[in-house]
């Protein structure tokens, strides 16, 4: 896990959709949704499956792996807190689901589509924590 602290002022208003992942940031631990009746994985959460509308879904543990398919970097900051530049990209999971996340600690070099990257954490003053990747395989 690494020593940032996110700069959000505001923290996340779990509700009984997002509580669970939310909790288990908490334990540096990503959770994605898996529908019961289709086998579907999805990520954010969500109350149905956004593939068959079922609506029995069970919670499951990324393996923390996947690939950057797009990104940008950002270089003007939406507010004073935020230290630019920094990397946002799509990553596809191994699951199958896309997240948009922030990479950390990549060369120029390195950040290209199609990098694998692996999962780390930016801890928030409130104990949760973010989901950010690292490249694991500089080219």
């Amino acid at each position: 896990m690494t020593d940032r602290v996110a700069p959000l002022s505001v923290h996340p208003i779990p509700d009984e959709i997002t509580g669970p992942w939310w909790e288990a940031t908490r334990e540096s631990c990503l959770l994605l949704q898996r529908c019961v009746g289709c086998s579907h994985v999805q990520h954010y959460p969500r109350a149905m499956c956004t593939k068959c509308a079922g609506t029995d879904l069970e919670w499951i543990e990324a393996q923390g792996i996947g690939t950057i398919d797009s990104f940008t970097i950002v270089q003007r900051p939406p507010s004073p807190a935020f230290e630019v530049p920094y990397v946002i990209a799509r990553v596809c999971l191994a699951e199958g689901p896309t997240m948009l996340t922030k990479i950390i600690d990549a060369t120029d070099e390195e950040l290209v589509c199609d990098a694998t990257v692996s999962l780390d954490w930016e801890m928030l003053s409130d104990g949760h924590q973010l989901p950010i990747f690292r490249i694991t395989n500089p080219q």
